[in-house]
């Protein structure tokens, strides 16, 4: 347990808030009343003036606002005792009143008035005593009084500088973890968010090679027998890529300990693979390698596989097209990627803020690049992702 957390926590048995200063002002009067009492029946005179126990009650009563108002019952009980100790004889503790309301206002961050009181207190008692060298305040045991002024003074300081620290400390503690439950739930919602994206890109891509595939074989079998089994092995291949990328992907909703997966991860040195398979179902695919290729961040070579991967599908669902042309440029600072196809206006093409594009522009600009995607000049459609190095 922290120590901000410890010492904030009540106390089961002992009363808080204003049950605690009722209790304290209902025992504070009856203690100084008990040993008032023993001083009249050991000493001389036999009763005390009925003032003086009023003085008493106004004392002890002020104590039940020291939380509300301590500089002000710091003055009420600084005064009642003033009046209190040259008036009445055999005299009390009563300064102990003034002592509870001296450490209070300390407490609370009144040093200053507290003081002020202090000052006040031993320019009375000592003005008192020069009048009077009978009592108070002339002896020794009234100059330690006046050292316990200071001391009461001193120790409600600290109490004020403890709290101080640990108000701070547990609105740090409270601050820390609101920002680590923000942070996990940031986490979490990226989490998703990739999770969605591979899921739409693996599901839409394989899937839409799966239709084309069958479509071809459907159309072949009979009379193109040797196109129907390319298409039918095409499919075959698809299905088996989509269910172990599936598998991946749920594996990390499932958090289950699993053998690393023996196959390389997707990115720019798998295109082969992404456009065999899309050559095998009747679109002419061209690639083209500008600079000098090199390995990427696995970030960005992922995301450079799947805006390709993506921008591929598109062309099969939506184009309408016969060919396309695949280009990699490896920059000094950036890779950029771009799909074109050869598709005619009106043909179908994907629209620019439609769900794929989205996804893929989220892809490049979550690694601070960016995407292009809309008609070609020369027709057909075009995405082009800059993802910087």
């Amino acid at each position: 347990m922290r120590l901000a957390d410890r010492d904030a926590r009540p106390v089961p048995w002992l009363p808080t808030g204003r049950t605690a200063d009722a209790a304290l002002a209902g025992g504070a009067f009856a203690v100084l009343a008990a040993m008032t009492l023993v001083s009249i029946h050991t000493g001389s005179p036999s009763r005390m003036p009925l003032y003086s126990w009023a003085l008493l009650v106004v004392a002890c009563g002020a104590l039940y606002f020291r939380r509300s108002h301590p500089v002000a019952v710091a003055a009420v009980t600084l005064a009642a005792c003033a009046v209190y100790y040259p008036v009445t004889e055999p005299d009390g503790p009563a300064v102990l009143t003034f002592v509870v309301a001296l450490y209070t206002a300390a407490a609370e961050g009144h040093l200053t008035a507290a003081v002020v009181l202090v000052g006040i207190a031993v320019a009375g008692t000592v003005a008192g005593d020069r009048r009077d060298d009978v009592n108070h305040l002339a002896d020794a045991a009234g100059f330690l009084l006046i050292g316990w002024f200071v001391a009461v003074v001193a120790i409600g300081g600290v109490v004020r500088n403890r709290r101080a620290y640990l108000r701070e400390a547990q609105e740090r503690a409270r601050v820390a973890e609101r920002g680590r439950e923000a942070e996990a739930r940031r986490r979490a919602i990226e989490e998703r968010l990739r999770i969605a994206r591979e899921l739409h890109d693996v599901l839409g891509h394989n899937i839409s090679l799966i239709n084309v595939q069958a479509t071809a074989a459907l159309h072949g079998l009979r009379r193109e027998p040797q196109r129907a089994e390319d298409a039918l092995t095409a499919i075959k291949q698809a299905s088996k890529d989509v269910l172990r990328e599936m598998r991946a992907t749920l594996g990390v909703l499932r958090q289950v300990d699993e053998a690393a997966p023996v196959a390389p991860a997707p990115g720019l040195a798998r295109l082969d693979e992404l456009t065999g398979g899309l050559a095998a179902a009747g679109l002419k695919i061209r690639t083209e390698v500008e600079g000098e290729p090199r390995p990427l961040a696995a970030e960005a070579d992922l995301a450079a596989y799947r805006i390709v991967q993506e921008a591929l599908t598109n062309v099969t669902r939506h184009s309408g097209a016969t060919s396309a042309v695949v280009r990699v440029r490896y920059g000094a600072e950036d890779v950029v990627v771009s799909v074109e196809d050869d598709g005619t206006p009106g043909s179908g093409a994907p629209s620019a803020g439609g769900s794929g594009i989205r996804g893929m522009r989220d892809r490049a600009e979550a690694l601070g690049g960016g995407l292009d995607a809309g008609p070609g000049p020369d027709g057909g459609f075009t995405v082009r992702a800059r993802l910087p190095l």
